[in-house]
């Protein structure tokens, strides 16, 4: 027996200094991937700028660096995350996945409520 979907949520966490949410965690995640903030840019479809704008203001958000990054040059750069960073992702995907799990039985009836 198959079971319906239950629907997804968007988490939006805002905190003092500015908002934590899908996009900036995907970005993060991408650096982590790719080694550079112009690789997660380029995967994710937006500018090195963006990319580094938002990076700029998850760092100035926390009041720690969340990326550590190597100038480029003719070797190329780099990108990691630091611990700060690691700790921002993994706090945010636990909140998620515990809402996901507390909002599922409304998400279902929701869900089923809705128009095939």
């Amino acid at each position: 027996m198959s079971q319906a979907p239950t629907g997804l949520l968007s988490l939006r966490i805002d905190l003092p200094g500015g908002r934590i949410g899908p996009g900036k965690i995907n970005l993060l995640e991408a650096i982590e991937r790719e080694g550079s903030i112009s690789g997660a840019g380029r995967a994710l479809g937006m500018s090195y700028k963006r990319a580094w704008d938002l990076v700029d203001a998850l760092n100035k958000q926390l009041g720690a660096p969340v990326v550590a990054a190597s100038p480029g040059g003719a070797r190329g750069g780099g990108a990691t995350l630091t611990e700060a960073g690691r700790k921002l992702v993994a706090d945010y995907r636990a909140i998620e996945r515990a809402a996901q799990r507390a909002a599922g039985p409304r998400l279902a009836a929701l869900m089923r409520r809705m128009a095939p």
